[in-house]
């Protein structure tokens, strides 16, 4: 990896959690419960304090039945531009996977763009999304495997993939310097 893109504003996720656990009506005792993480943890996010993993945010939107974005995406604008390294990043705690949300999911429409850099060593173990996720993935650079838990597939630059992302699975990077496109569809 050359460059290491910014850290997503922790603005976006006070906000976005806010407004999500209102939506729902659920306590900050409730919400904390079911996601599985300390109630003063969500209580410091919810005030745009703490760092938290890919795996905090992830195990929150699944308890507040939302896809990922809508706990990160930005503030939206007619014209979005994100250029190479500058996209708003997370990191994953379990290994050396970083994303990039490219495009949160439009009312109506129910799919989020990720750019993804992936390092050989490690293995970014993905618990199940909201039911009827499907996830695509194009590789660019390197090779990877990925898919459900006992079917995975190797890929390659220029490789299509998707598979159901309902389920547990996992990424691997194969290569140095592997990066990829996914896309996640919520149905």
């Amino acid at each position: 990896m050359s460059e290491v893109p910014a850290r997503l504003p922790m603005e976006w996720i006070a906000a976005s959690l806010k407004r999500e656990r209102g939506r729902t009506g659920l306590s900050l005792s409730e919400l904390a419960k079911r996601a599985g993480i300390a109630k003063s943890t969500l209580s410091q996010l919810e005030a745009a304090s703490g760092n938290p993993s890919m795996e905090t945010i992830w195990a929150l939107a699944v308890a507040l039945g939302v896809p990922f974005s809508a706990l990160v995406e930005p503030p939206v604008s007619a014209v979005q531009v994100i250029r190479a390294g500058e996209g708003p990043t997370v990191h994953s705690d379990q290994s050396s996977y970083l994303a990039s949300l490219l495009s949160a999911c439009p009312p109506g429409a129910r799919r989020d763009l990720y750019f993804v850099w992936l390092e050989p060593g490690t293995v970014r173990d993905s618990e199940p999304h909201i039911p009827g996720t499907v996830e695509h993935i194009v590789v660019s650079d390197g090779a990877v495997k990925a898919g459900p838990h006992g079917e995975a597939v190797e890929l390659g630059p220029g490789d299509y993939m998707s598979y159901r992302g309902d389920v547990p699975h996992a990424y691997e990077a194969l290569a140095a310097g592997t990066k990829f496109v996914l896309i996640m569809q919520h149905m």
